[in-house]
C-alpha cells in the first residue's frame, strides 16, 4: 500500500511541477504578444495615469468629457473632443511636462458648438 502511495505523490509532482513550468512559460511570453517588456508596460501605465490626472485637475480642462490617455513606449496619444485650440495646446503641454513622456500625439478635435 505504501508503495502505491509513492507513486501516486511522485506523479502528484510531476503533475503540480508541469503545471507550474507551463504557468511560467506563458507568463514569459506575455512581454512578447505586445513586444514591451513588464516594465515598459508598467511605465506606460503610470504615465497614462499621471497624464489623465494632470488634465482632469487642471482648471481649462477640468469641466470638459474626459480625454483619452493611451501611451505606447513613452508616446502619449491623446484624443476626444475639447472646445477651443487653447484647451487642444494646453492637453499637449500638460502631457509633456510627465515624467518618461518622449512625445506627445495630440488627436483632440476642436468642435466649440458641442459645449
Amino acid at each position: 500500500m505504501s508503495s502505491i502511495k509513492n507513486v501516486f505523490s511522485f506523479s502528484m509532482v510531476g503533475v503540480v511541477s508541469c503545471v507550474v513550468l507551463m504557468g511560467l512559460i506563458g507568463l514569459s511570453g506575455c512581454g512578447s504578444i505586445t513586444g514591451k517588456s513588464t516594465g515598459q508596460t508598467t511605465s506606460d501605465a503610470v504615465i497614462s495615469s499621471t497624464v489623465q490626472t494632470k488634465l482632469k485637475n487642471d482648471d481649462h480642462l477640468a469641466f470638459l468629457p474626459p480625454i483619452d490617455v493611451d501611451t505606447e513606449r513613452g508616446v502619449v496619444n491623446l484624443s476626444g473632443v475639447v472646445p477651443t485650440d487653447f484647451q487642444r495646446a494646453r492637453a499637449t503641454r500638460l502631457a509633456q511636462e510627465v515624467e518618461g513622456v518622449t512625445r506627445v500625439n495630440n488627436n483632440l478635435r476642436v468642435r466649440p458648438w458641442l459645449f
